[in-house]
């Protein structure tokens, strides 16, 4: 019997191929990874690296290879086959996010390995999303809606036999490994043939543009593909130098000394050549775009709970607009709400408001943690954030495809719905990050303080 590939093998291949097919269908992704890499090759040569407790055995070996991409499905079997698909590659869902809040007619969860040996190896994550159809408040447009997804199938039937065969046997082999990636990269893959008329495409686009990106085409095209960079705001200046049509403001927390959760910028989506149904000539959609991120450590749920507060105190004050036309004033009630939130990694450790791992680093005869801590022989590095950002998540959408919807919330979605849609229980992130956390601690000899 042929041994089997390691699921964060295919992982790495996976998001390998998509980078390569992701670059010929956007040729500016090219411009954002040659920004990424001399970004993140300028900051490794500076002590800035030394200051974002970057892990010289773990992080730096994955930060070239990082990614992350975005889909959105139309229907609960799509997403349970898409579930499925990523389980080959060691990727769970993991949270449960509403869009809904900020305009966006889609709930999702994220798809991404947990462990964190395999987070060393290929940490690539998925944003998923499935649309809501109920938001579609015309009936007969409704109907057309769920009558063209059912009737789709995105992904093929090799890719489905393979995923069947990798459960039955508990893997793949090199050569069914390599087929599979092929196989499947074929859902993520642009066709400019939609399977709607101009005419219901133009219906779908007023209920709400992502409604047409989802119903209008054959499968759900991978409509962003992410670097991660260590100095988003340097990569944010070279965008702008580069002419590409950067957003105005970078989403999420302030510019800090001890980055926290995760950051996000983009350039804004592509206007691409559609073949309607029955259309003599060809038409335009407009939704994929190039985006960077930066991450930051992961926050506790005290933390997490601070961080909400504090963007809910500078978004009453200033909401930020899609076209970035009052970025300046947004970015000074951030910064002002944000100098409430401890910049100090050991300040952030010691009040429990993120997560991190522990390592020796000195020799240890006997104390509690706080002691060794002190001392210098017991080391805190900073664990990743490799979740996502709601609200963030919703900018990034806005000011990419120029909705002018920022301010409406739709209807809270049900996370049970899309539970059972999805045929698994997203994990929890909290939790996830919890268990790095006290597997790194269970290795530090500690004196029990009684």
């Amino acid at each position: 019997m042929s041994e089997y590939v390691s699921p964060s093998k295919i992982r790495s291949m996976f998001s390998q191929a998509m980078s390569t097919m992701y670059r010929d269908e956007v040729p500016a992704y090219s411009d954002l990874l040659e920004i990424v890499e001399t970004t993140n090759n300028s900051v490794l040569k500076t002590s800035r690296a030394a200051d974002l407790r970057v892990d010289q055995d773990e992080d730096l070996d994955r930060i070239s290879d990082e990614r992350h991409g975005a889909i959105r499905v139309g229907t609960a079997s799509e997403l349970s086959m898409i579930r499925r698909i990523f389980a080959v590659m060691g990727m769970v869902p993991v949270g449960y996010y509403d869009l809904g809040v900020a305009g966006i007619p889609v709930h999702s969860t994220a798809f991404r390995p947990i462990d964190r040996d395999a987070l060393a190896q290929n940490p690539f994550r998925v944003f998923t999303s499935l649309l809501r159809l109920e938001l579609i408040e015309d009936e007969a447009l409704r109907a057309i809606a769920q009558s063209t997804l059912s009737a789709r199938n995105i992904f093929t039937p090799r890719a489905i036999a393979l995923t069947e065969l990798a459960e039955e046997n508990g893997g793949l082999n090199a050569s069914e490994t390599a087929e599979f990636v092929q196989e499947v990269l074929e859902t993520f893959r642009w066709a400019e043939d939609a399977i709607v008329t101009e005419e219901t495409y133009k219906k779908l686009h007023d209920a709400h543009r992502l409604i047409a990106d989802v119903v209008g085409f054959q499968g759900p095209h991978i409509n962003h593909l992410t670097p991660r960079t260590l100095d988003i705001d340097a990569a944010q200046q070279e965008m702008i130098e580069r002419k590409l049509p950067a957003k105005a403001i970078v989403e999420g927390p302030p510019k800090r000394d001890c980055p926290i959760l995760l950051r996000q910028t983009s350039f804004k989506a592509l206007d691409e050549k559609v073949k309607f149904v029955g259309a003599a000539e060809q038409g335009t959609h407009t939704a994929r775009f190039g985006e960077i991120e930066e991450r930051g450590v992961a926050l506790t749920p005290k933390g997490r709970a601070l961080y909400d507060r504090l963007l809910s105190s500078a978004r009453a004050k200033v909401q930020p607009n899609p076209d970035g036309s009052n970025a300046a004033a947004y970015l000074e009630a951030l910064s002002a709400a944000f100098a409430e939130f401890p910049d100090d990694w050991r300040m952030l450790h010691d009040q429990e408001l993120a997560y991190f791992r522990y390592s020796v680093v000195g020799e240890i005869t006997s104390g509690d943690l706080n002691g060794l801590l002190d001392a210098g022989v017991v080391q805190i590095s900073p664990i990743i954030y490799e979740d996502f950002l709601p609200v963030s998540a919703a900018g990034i959408f806005q000011s990419n495809l120029g909705d002018d919807a920022a301010h409406v919330s739709l209807s809270l979605s049900s996370r049970d719905q899309f539970v059972a849609a999805l045929g698994a229980e997203p994990a929890d992130e909290f939790a996830v990050y919890e268990a790095i956390q006290n597997a790194s601690l269970a290795k530090i000899p500690l004196r029990k303080v009684s």
